[in-house]
């Protein structure tokens, strides 16, 4: 019987061989039961051979030398593949699945390879088990820092129960990506999808948030273009703090030893921020890391082709569980109707053309998620006050970097030692602080404690065609102030361009304005290996005809002083009745009327059936067209 490995076993290098005199000492049939477990997967062509030729499996041996087999493909050798050979025999088979088992390449799972795996108890997920590797990644400052950044957010002073991390959704998002990989190698082996891949891919799905900031997606959509106006994303900061990562805590040897190289980090780190841009243009194959046949993988951990990926299965599946909102896609069915075929030849993730339905589902949660929670108004009042109060302190909180240097929050995204330390403690940090400097800042942050929020007057959506876009936005708001009646100019209350927030919301299918389905192929359980379309006439004649809206929201800073929220909400009213735009919902309050300079105030009367729609809006919201920006999750 052969023994099994030691728990805390890694990979061995490849064996040297050893001389005797003139002749090579080469490995008796008994030395084969007693070489490592994992050693068959470091074999060559011919040594391969050799140990099938000890074996007495010389016309084996014969035929993989010449389809040049070695160790690391011996697990996709199946019995069809043999017969392919010309090896037929019952015999033949059986003693080459002997041999199988006597050098220990008996499973489908790196698991059976790596007994010294963690189990993780996942609310979601359940019992999530990780590859040692990605153990040695989570043990490690930069990962950790993913415990102090709100996966949702400002959406935790919304909703109570949004108090989930990035660093739970991350271990989600790698144990999804290994499911769906292995599932793919399990019943497509002629795929070739080696344990390497499938750990990179793993990989790539833990570390893909490592770039985000303070409060997610508020850091680099809102903080960073308005500080220093730099197009920067989080993919960006994630490859860099992956280098960082695997620089600063010695993690170059231990990649190698369970046999990742050079390229496999490289194809790491294209999985979460795609190509360098200078090979899309001149390479009609941009990626570096794997060949077009295993194009594929890049489909898993962000899908650029449509959308559908395991990052988006995780975050649909951990928000809906915290926000307590109903999830309607089930990610586990779709696994195992997910198939790879090559589509134009190019090898695509494709889908059992019944599950359309179960897709226009999962973007219809998504849909959902973004206007119930993501883009809900009081979130989006909470992120405008929390980015006014950090771009206050941003000259005068600094962040220790590499050399001694010290840097402001926005310097820290070039400086991976800085960003390190930038995680939500930096509201603490402010809120904490004595410095004068940052009093305006502490206040914004006791005002959010107080529930002292800026007011929504308004919100309304483009006329059809119409295009509004984050740029517009400056404009608008002194459009709002041209847009005040003269009545209201003489009012004791004065409203000024500081006292007005603009907010775009974009609703979507996560393709602006384009149904993402449109760029899936499915197959059918009669021909598994064609890929064919379905359009949506043949699922439903009762899904959207269009997959993107825009809506504009307008809130005023100073919530106390009524005349001046009435003042703003007619400013919005005129400017939409200018602009051809609807008419403006409010959000369960009255127009206070105008007092002109020293008049007094009568009693509060109740203002016109304009100002307050009933029922809301009785038409069909319309499209936006496209948009230049949206916020992505």
């Amino acid at each position: 019987m052969n023994r099994l490995p030691d728990a805390g076993s890694t990979p061995p290098a490849k064996k040297h061989r050893k001389t005797l005199g003139d002749g090579e000492l080469t490995f008796s049939q008994d030395s084969v039961c007693q070489e490592d477990a994992h050693s068959w997967q470091f074999w060559s062509v011919e040594e391969l051979a050799e140990q099938l030729t000890l074996r007495g499996l010389q016309e084996l041996a014969e035929k993989f030398q010449g389809e040049e087999i070695a160790g690391k493909h011996l697990r996709f050798v199946t019995d069809e593949k043999l017969k392919q050979m010309g090896i037929r025999k019952m015999g033949k088979i059986l003693d080459f699945e002997k041999f199988l088992h006597d050098v220990g390449c008996k499973a489908n799972k790196w698991s059976t390879y790596h007994p010294n795996t963690k189990i993780f108890n996942d609310p979601i997920h359940g019992h999530v088990e990780l590859h040692p590797l990605c153990v040695k990644i989570i043990d490690t400052p930069q990962f950790q820092r993913l415990r102090f950044i709100k996966q949702l957010g400002a959406c935790y002073f919304v909703f109570p129960g949004a108090a989930h991390n990035r660093f739970e959704h991350s271990i989600g998002v790698c144990h999804l990506a290994g499911q769906l990989t292995r599932t793919l190698q399990r019943r497509q082996p002629e795929l070739m999808i080696s344990d390497e891949d499938i750990l990179c891919v793993e990989i790539a799905g833990l570390c893909h948030d490592l770039g985000h900031g303070p409060f997610s997606h508020l850091f680099d959509g809102e903080f960073i273009p308005l500080t220093s106006g730099a197009k920067w994303k989080h993919e960006d900061a994630s490859v860099k703090m992956f280098d960082h990562l695997v620089q600063e805590n010695n993690l170059e040897a231990v990649f190698s030893e369970f046999g990742l190289t050079d390229t496999d980090r490289i194809f790491i780190k294209e999985q979460i921020k795609g190509p360098p841009r200078e090979r899309l243009t001149q390479t009609d194959y941009p990626y570096q890391g794997r060949s077009k046949e295993k194009r594929f993988l890049y489909e898993i951990v962000a899908n650029k082709r449509n959308g559908i990926d395991v990052d988006k299965w995780d975050y649909f599946a951990r928000d809906c569980y915290m926000l307590g909102i109903k999830n309607n896609f089930d990610h586990n069915r779709f696994m195992k109707f997910s198939r790879v075929i090559c589509v134009e030849g190019v090898m695509q993730i494709c889908a059992r053309d019944k599950e359309a339905s179960s897709l226009y589902d999962m973007f219809h949660t998504r849909s959902s998620l973004h206007r119930r929670a993501y883009q809900h108004r009081c979130n989006k009042i909470v992120d405008a006050m929390l980015v006014a109060a950090m771009i206050k302190a941003n000259d005068h909180i600094k962040i220790p970097g590499a050399n001694g240097s010290m840097l402001k929050m926005s310097e820290c995204i070039e400086d991976m030692v800085a960003y390190t330390h930038l995680t939500d403690h930096i509201l603490n940090q402010i809120m904490l602080s004595t410095e004068p400097e940052l009093e305006e800042s502490r206040n914004i942050i006791n005002n959010i404690m107080c529930r002292k929020l800026y007011k929504c007057v308004g919100q309304s959506q483009p006329s059809p065609g119409q295009i509004i876009s984050e740029e517009d936005i400056p404009l608008i708001q002194s459009q709002l102030i041209e847009s005040m009646t003269d009545d209201d100019k003489e009012s004791e209350v004065a409203l000024d361009i500081e006292d007005i927030v603009v907010h775009l919301v974009y609703l979507d299918y996560g393709m602006k304005d384009k149904n993402p389905i449109e760029n899936v192929r499915f197959y059918n359980k009669s021909d598994p290996n064609t890929a064919v379309e379905v359009r949506k006439t043949q699922v439903s004649h009762m899904l959207p005809e269009k997959f993107a809206e825009q809506m504009i929201l307008v809130y005023c800073k100073d919530p106390r002083q009524r005349a001046k929220l009435g003042i703003a909400a007619r400013c919005f009213e005129n400017w939409c009745s200018k602009h051809n735009m609807e008419t403006p919902k409010h959000f369960g309050w009255e127009l206070t009327p105008v007092v002109k300079r020293g008049a007094s105030q009568g009693p509060v009367s109740t203002p016109p059936d304009s100002c307050h729609p009933d029922g809301g809006r009785q038409e069909t919201p319309h499209s936006a067209g496209k948009f230049k920006q949206k916020l992505s999750f």
